[in-house]
């Protein structure tokens, strides 16, 4: 079983020790709550853990819901956003890799 499967990435998340209550708000307190994600190791992980659970309620992964709502729509034929994410990880990662999935990301 592997770190996906066991959502042991949990444990190495920035938001950990944050209280919950500041990750699930409204308004102009989401870009603040997304700050928390700013420079987060396990960032990825966490929007895929969200899109793959349909998690509708609080920042996932750097992503408000209606964020996470807009890409699901630009991409409704995506079975499984770990996947997805972990493959163009790993393309990043690799010789010659051009930085963040294009088209991932929302403006915010």
């Amino acid at each position: 079983m592997n770190e996906w499967e066991t959502e042991a990435w949990r444990e190495r998340a920035a938001c950990r020790t944050a209280d919950p209550e500041e990750l699930f708000v409204q308004g102009a307190a989401q870009n603040r709550a997304k700050s928390v994600c700013n420079g987060c190791r396990v960032r990825t992980e966490c929007l895929a853990y969200a899109l793959d659970n349909g998690e509708e309620y609080g920042i996932w992964g750097g992503m408000t819901e209606r964020e996470r709502r807009a890409l699901l729509r630009r991409r409704p034929g995506i079975k499984s956003w770990r996947r997805l994410l972990d493959t163009a990880r790993e393309q990043q990662r690799a010789p010659g890799g051009e930085g963040e999935p294009r088209g991932w990301r929302t403006a915010g």
